[in-house]
């Protein structure tokens, strides 16, 4: 979505919660950059600047309103519809890369130079790397310091700080309060619903937090998580009576739990984290696999056009397209899922995970709210690379085809992350004897959150498709969906949901 300025403006005017995320708003006569949809009354129009990201907003010298806290916002899902390497960049900052690795680490990872890095940054989005994510940073320690009881010494290591100093003078400048603030004010923002309990463990084991994940209405909810439950390997994930999902997710510095629930326009999320430091990462991977920073009326408007989906997205609106929190682990559900059905599937992931998956630390499994069928991590992939292909549940050759595809993950020629080129992924997988489009199309597709994959010869698809009245042939079906680009993705499970 490429919008003006008097468009912005506009929806300054309207409170249009659309825009948040898409745009931040600057008021030169407050100081503050809010959200359009902020409640506060409408500043002029010669007071008001437009700036596409957070980090922008602040290194022209705003700092963000504690109305709206457009630091809250839903991300911007123009980085996920584009492929370039500006956002390939903010995917992984987003996830933490900077704090682990600095910007060389990015630019390594996108193979340019650190200078080249920056300019497209700063020319694409108005922010270099590490003004951008110093504004995680700062995100990241405001919801610690607002959910949690923990010392500011904890909360700024925790949040990619390098020093006490540098924690406070960021907070001050971002919030335009000390932390000491923010924490008193925190009754006044759980009231509003900005965020969850308080919640603090003690000093001693894993600790819990409480969140809300905002996302764009309309959101189907209930449906996203469904797909994951139907799909849910056992010790790795579960699902309750009242469908809220749980998981473990294997992070950066250490092992976590999630437990989420939808709600109309957020996602309530429950973390057990063995290390604070991956909170941001941890959050980032949720928003990605619940597909919370979507495009709703762009896709509804776009696939609803159509007299085949039409029906389909008006019983549904707001449908997201699942993303994953482990590339590895999407890998071999693609591998596995080729030729058999969701539930054969799901049953051969969960004897991998058995036998090659590594068990939950007794801390995690201890905690008060830890999910007591959450037993193991998926297996990462250097164990899945070194495993036997025949001990797998699978032919042969489907066993040769994982372990391969698996090796080349673990060596590093393949990358399964926010920051991967999706034609060089798809391109080198299939070259992997036994992979076939396929299953690199549905990799792209929930490993590397692209928008726009279609699979023709799927069996569901053309089920659906034909229960529509559509073509049943994978010839027509492809046919059939040019007009859906560049959501194609959303169309699949729509159709899956016909079939």
């Amino acid at each position: 979505m490429r919008i003006d300025d008097e468009s912005c403006y506009q929806a300054i005017r309207s409170k249009d919660p659309r825009f948040d995320g898409w745009v931040f708003v600057g008021v030169t006569s407050t100081g503050l950059f809010c959200r359009p949809s902020c409640p506060a009354t409408t500043p002029r129009r010669q007071n008001v600047r437009f700036y596409p990201t957070a980090a922008a907003a602040q290194g022209a010298g705003f700092r963000a309103c504690r109305r709206c806290r457009p630091d809250t916002a839903p991300g911007s899902p123009e980085w996920n519809v584009r492929g370039d390497l500006a956002s390939r960049a903010m995917r992984l900052i987003d996830d933490g890369l900077v704090d682990r690795e600095g910007v060389g680490g990015v630019a390594r990872r996108l193979a340019v130079s650190e200078r080249h890095l920056h300019r497209i940054l700063v020319q694409e989005v108005g922010a270099a790397p590490l003004p951008l994510a110093r504004s995680r940073r700062a995100q990241t320690a405001r919801v610690l310091i607002e959910t949690t009881e923990l010392p500011f010494t904890e909360i700024a290591f925790a949040a990619g700080f390098a020093s006490i100093r540098q924690f406070n003078d960021t907070v001050r400048e971002f919030f335009g309060a000390s932390p000491t603030v923010l924490r008193a004010d925190r009754t006044t923002s759980i009231r509003r619903g900005r965020s969850g309990p308080l919640t603090t463990d003690g000093g001693t084991g894993p600790t819990p937090i409480s969140l809300r994940l905002a996302t764009r209405t309309p959101f189907a909810g209930d449906q996203v998580l469904g797909f994951l439950a139907t799909r849910a390997i056992p010790g790795v994930e579960a699902v309750s009576d009242d469908g809220t999902y749980h998981r473990v997710l294997r992070l950066p510095t250490g092992m976590a739990t999630v437990s989420l629930r939808a709600k109309d326009d957020h996602v309530t999320a429950d973390l057990l984290l063995a290390d604070l430091r991956d909170l941001g990462p941890a959050v980032a991977r949720c928003r990605r696999l619940l597909d919370l920073d979507a495009d709703p009326v762009a896709v509804d408007r776009a696939l609803g056009a159509d007299p085949v989906l039409q029906p389909l997205v008006a019983a549904v609106p707001g449908r997201r397209s699942p993303g994953a929190v482990d590339g590895t682990e999407l890998l071999v559900r693609a591998v596995i899922g080729q030729q058999v059905s969701v539930a054969g599937a799901r049953t051969v992931a969960s004897r991998v995970a058995a036998s090659l998956g590594e068990d939950l630390p007794a801390a995690l499994r201890a905690a008060p709210g830890a999910h007591p069928d959450l037993e193991r991590a998926f297996p990462d992939a250097a164990a899945l690379g070194a495993a036997d292909p025949t001990g797998f549940s699978m032919p042969r050759s489907r066993g040769l085809a994982l372990t391969e595809a698996c090796r080349l993950v673990a060596d590093g020629e393949v990358e399964l992350d926010p920051g991967s080129e999706r034609a060089d992924v798809e391109g080198r997988l299939l070259q992997v004897k036994g992979i076939g489009p396929w299953t690199t199309a549905y990799l792209a597709m929930r490993a590397l959150s692209d928008p726009d994959v279609f699979l023709p010869t799927d069996l569901g698809v053309l089920r659906g498709l034909a229960a529509l009245g559509g073509p049943g042939d994978a010839r027509g079906a492809a046919a059939a969906a040019e007009p859906w680009r560049p959501w194609r993705s959303y169309a699949l499970h729509h159709l899956w949901s016909a079939a």
